[in-house]
């Protein structure tokens, strides 16, 4: 959940995009086709593609379970509401995530990474907006975050349909990392680029 090598938006949080996005982290015609799909991972980007569901393994299910004795002995254990987020994130468990996540929000509501997380966790569970809501404020917490910053992008293009609003958010996201790249190598200048001659 930290960012990598080039200002890579976090890998694990990536919004990918199949053959092109925000690399350094997360991300035409064909080339966008993969911003549709919904994602994965931490510190997510809201576009990774997700081939099937991941099978719950038995260790998922004994964190969790214990994770959940440890905030109904302690409520206001931030830790493990965000990690419990986490876990619920990781097997497709979109409503308890964002129960998990709110509930670390209410506790500690200035963190952008949870924030973007529970952001992706709602554009996964149908509610495009309160998953734009999630990243902008993300967004405004952190004025280098590059991972909400390309999530916001992935948003507006797909479920809002406001691709100038969606090239608006990755031209922020180049004044956060003005060599951000897509996970294929693909600079975000080349993701605008595209868009602006798509048709």
């Amino acid at each position: 959940m930290t960012e990598t090598g080039k200002k890579q938006i976090n890998q694990e949080t990536a919004i990918i995009i199949a053959l092109i996005a925000l690399a350094c982290g997360f991300l035409g015609g064909v080339v966008f086709s993969a911003f549709k799909a919904t994602s994965v991972s931490h510190q997510h980007s809201a576009g990774q593609t997700q081939k099937k569901p991941p099978a719950v393994s038995q260790q998922q299910i004994d964190s969790i379970m214990a994770l959940e004795q440890q905030v109904a002995a302690n409520a206001e254990n931030v830790s493990a509401w965000t990690q419990l987020g986490h876990l619920y994130f990781d097997t497709n468990d979109f409503q308890n995530a964002i129960r998990a996540y709110s509930k670390s929000l209410e506790l500690s509501p200035n963190n952008p990474n949870v924030l973007t997380d529970l952001g992706v966790m709602y554009r996964r569970n149908k509610n495009p907006q309160k998953a734009l809501e999630s990243f902008k404020k993300a967004a405004g917490l952190d004025g280098k975050h590059e991972q909400s910053r390309f999530n916001i992008g992935v948003v507006l293009l797909y479920d809002i349909q406001d691709k100038p609003g969606a090239i608006a958010a990755f031209e922020d996201l180049l004044k956060a990392n003005p060599s951000a790249f897509a996970p294929n190598g693909q600079p975000i200048t080349q993701v605008i680029k595209e868009l602006r001659e798509e048709r």
